[in-house]
């Protein structure tokens, strides 16, 4: 048993999870290695210094500090429920001692590669410093607003109206494919597909939806944009206004 490696599992299972239980963190470490620890092998870093990895301890939970920092540890609680964990296997799960490792799944591939080709032919790390930047906004939303404030900012001008909606579409896509804290690591579709998907009812062909049962922002086809009205019907098909429907799930989801 090495202590290092001990620590290493500290600190990747709070950069994935935001919040770790010391009995998880034993657990996980037990099915990755053949030595075998206990909580009281954990329960010595209960009185160490780990601020410089910004790690916190609190009622029994290794907490990033970002989560201590905005006193969110009762909401993120909240948000986690009981989900289940996502355990990657043992070498990809220690990149994640690292705390600015994270993964770069085909969605951010494909929003760095347009972003690329299409506004930084020249300037590859600028693009990639705004794909960034996107992808740490997807993690808490994403705020639609907050997003093109990044576009804004490196000076990028959009063509028309269709290349904003698919810069917006790509967005979102990423949004459903980067790991939380809240989903204890999973991402928000392989949430859906593993556990959710089976327990929902088909839904109506007209109806455009994202994970769950959360609706998708619209995109603007054709240059056009469309406006509900609060008090009328809602899109989704419900028959009820659309105040009282989807109004503030899609308020949830900027």
């Amino acid at each position: 048993m090495s202590n290092n490696l001990i620590l290493d599992y500290i600190r990747a299972t709070t950069n994935l999870y935001g919040i770790v239980p010391l009995e998880k963190v034993v657990d996980i470490y037990n099915q990755h290695n053949a030595d075998r620890i206990g909580l009281d092998d954990i329960e010595v870093y209960l009185e160490r210094d780990l601020s410089e990895y910004y790690i916190y301890v609190y009622f029994e939970n290794f907490v990033h500090e970002t989560i201590m920092e905005f006193d969110e540890f009762e909401l993120m609680m909240i948000k986690k429920g009981s989900k289940p964990y996502y355990i990657p296997k043992r070498n990809e799960l220690l990149k994640y001692s690292d705390m600015n490792y994270y993964e770069k799944p085909k969605q951010y591939q494909n929003l760095y590669k347009y972003i690329k080709n299409n506004f930084f032919p020249t300037e590859h790390e600028k693009a990639e410093m705004l794909c960034v930047e996107i992808r740490w906004e997807c993690i808490f939303g994403p705020d639609v607003g907050v997003v093109f404030d990044h576009f804004n900012s490196t000076g990028v001008n959009f063509k028309d109206e269709n290349q904003v909606n698919e810069v917006l579409q790509m967005v979102m896509e990423l949004s459903n494919n980067v790991r939380l804290w809240e989903n204890n690591g999973y991402t928000p579709n392989e949430l859906f597909e593993k556990f959710e998907k089976s327990k929902l009812m088909p839904l109506p062909q007209d109806r455009s939806f994202g994970i769950g049962d959360r609706p998708k922002l619209r995109v603007i086809q054709g240059g056009t944009s469309e406006k509900i009205g609060r008090n009328d019907s809602c899109p989704c098909g419900s028959g009820k206004k659309y105040k009282k429907c989807c109004l503030g799930k899609v308020e949830d989801l900027r």
